[in-house]
């Protein structure tokens, strides 16, 4: 597997049949166990994926040695239709081609040369027999020489597999690139509350820090100089750019909160950020949109796919294409070159990154991934808050604490967020800076707090009257609601 892990590094990393049973495994997990997943291990769940799945493949590796030692022919058919299974993986990836077959035919190889030194160097038991140690009698290969032979095959592989880990995150860091500057600026960032209250998520979320989620178990490799965005489906003038001509358009600036729809209530998968981008309507006026076009299926480098409401990407919320998150190119793991950004919505319905596609056309003819596996199609992002400080079970020292935290109701915005304390009446909290409707409301409140475990609550209402609901939902198939409630303990 190693083997096949760094010739995929040289090719095509999607096609590494580790990350290709992988990626295969994620498309066949029930959305429930997906879900589990996402909520019980965070961002940790596609390294642990791996980690199961390298396990898997080292003990289904053993017992190939095992069967070769006792029957070469059976242990090589086994050790094939593993390999098979891994090829086969690979090419049921989204714009696969035969090349990415390479790494599994490199890995049935190396495969069949390590049953082969099995089979030379009999084990002790058989060495033995007294026929079999007739035989190693003219034999110059010693015990000591298969225990010496293990070791270079076992280092081999170490170095394989670090040596296709290294070069995979090589090429798929892109580095930064200079950026036009915007045509319309955003104003500038007020200062965030964060600076006088400690714990209080920052005005603006770092973009190291900025949440990532997605199926991708590697980032796909893009070279700015290749890329291109295709305009197609119902439009009356398809077209293609490259990124100096997406570049070269009239750019604009906002600040955009964004939630990914696995939040769960009081999560992490929210952040806000600045982003740089050319308006969607820009794109489409050009392409001149069709009269049938409800969705705009967006399709990304991989051929991973979502689906967006036409209506609502056009009603004149500031839906782009960016290509820029905080004063800089996107980062690989954020979308680069170009991403969808659609304020609003869940960006399973509206974030497609590493964006190379845009093809208008209608629910009815085209289904996106997300769609395929029953999720909402059009998905607005509910509104919701969350107590940053002090954290949920944390104990804290008694008298007069900060309550604090964020709050969001993208294309709407925060009127105002309310807090409860040990089940009593909902009382009024300070707000930080407006920002605006698609940006998120920092909030906080003082507290004299007194010895004993306390529950605390939080709820936000929209600037259009919106009161967050306590009804709870979890995130499939539209994303969670309720109201987080913590406990913690003071002394």
């Amino acid at each position: 597997m190693a083997a096949g892990h760094l010739t995929a590094a040289l090719l095509t990393p999607s096609s590494s049949p580790v990350l290709a049973v992988g990626s295969t495994v994620i498309d066949l997990t029930p959305t429930p166990l997906k879900e589990y997943a996402v909520r019980e291990f965070g961002t940790r769940d596609k390294p642990i994926l791996l980690a199961t799945v390298i396990a898997v493949t080292l003990l289904l590796a053993a017992i190939a040695g095992w069967l070769s030692r006792k029957h070469f022919a059976v242990g090589v058919v086994f050790l094939l239709v593993l390999v098979a299974l891994a090829g086969a993986a690979a090419l049921t990836r989204p714009l696969a081609t035969l090349e990415d077959l390479i790494p599994a035919v490199v890995t049935a190889i190396m495969g069949l040369a390590v049953l082969f030194l099995l089979v030379r160097h009999p084990s002790p038991k058989r060495m033995r027999h007294p026929m079999r140690q007739a035989e190693l009698a003219e034999q110059p290969m010693s015990r000591r020489m298969v225990l010496i032979a293990s070791g270079v095959v076992a280092s081999m592989t170490g170095l394989m597999a670090w040596g296709g880990e290294r070069i995979i995150a090589r090429r798929t860091n892109p580095g930064s690139i200079t950026l036009p500057p915007p045509a319309d600026p955003a104003p500038p960032l007020p200062r965030g509350i964060e600076q006088s209250y400690r714990g209080i998520s920052r005005l603006q979320t770092p973009t190291d820090t900025f949440y990532r989620v997605d199926t991708n178990l590697t980032l796909p490799v893009v070279s700015v100089d290749d890329w291109t965005l295709t305009i197609d489906g119902d439009v009356e003038n398809e077209f293609t750019l490259t990124f100096d001509e997406l570049a070269a358009m009239p750019l604009v600036e906002r600040d955009i909160t964004m939630t990914c729809v696995s939040n769960e209530v009081g999560g992490r998968y929210v952040g806000a950020a600045r982003w740089l981008g050319v308006p969607l309507t820009a794109l489409f006026e050009r392409a001149g949109v069709g009269t049938k076009a409800d969705q705009i299926l967006s399709t990304a480098v991989d051929g991973f796919t979502i689906s967006t409401p036409l209506d609502v990407a056009t009603d004149g919320r500031d839906a782009m294409v960016a290509i820029g998150m905080n004063g800089k190119s996107l980062k690989a793991e954020h979308g680069f070159p170009a991403r969808l950004i659609t304020p609003g919505i869940y960006g399973f319905v509206g974030a497609t990154k590493w964006l190379t596609k845009l093809t208008l056309t209608t629910y009815a003819k085209e289904t996106a991934y997300w769609t395929d596996r029953k999720w909402a199609t059009d998905a607005p992002i509910k509104i919701a808050s969350r107590i940053d400080t002090p954290r949920p079970l944390s104990t804290i020292d008694a008298g007069r604490v900060v309550i604090g935290g964020v709050a969001w109701a993208q294309t709407r915005g925060i009127e105002r967020v309310e807090i409860r304390i040990d089940g009593g009446p909902w009382q009024p909290t300070r707000l930080g800076p407006d920002v605006g409707v698609d940006y998120w409301r920092q909030w906080y409140q003082f507290w004299d707090a007194e010895p004993g475990r306390h529950m605390l609550a939080v709820r936000a209402i929209g600037a259009d009257g919106e009161v967050q609901t306590p009804v709870r939902a979890t995130p499939f198939p539209a994303g969670s609601s309720g109201i987080q409630e913590i406990v913690i303990s003071v002394r």
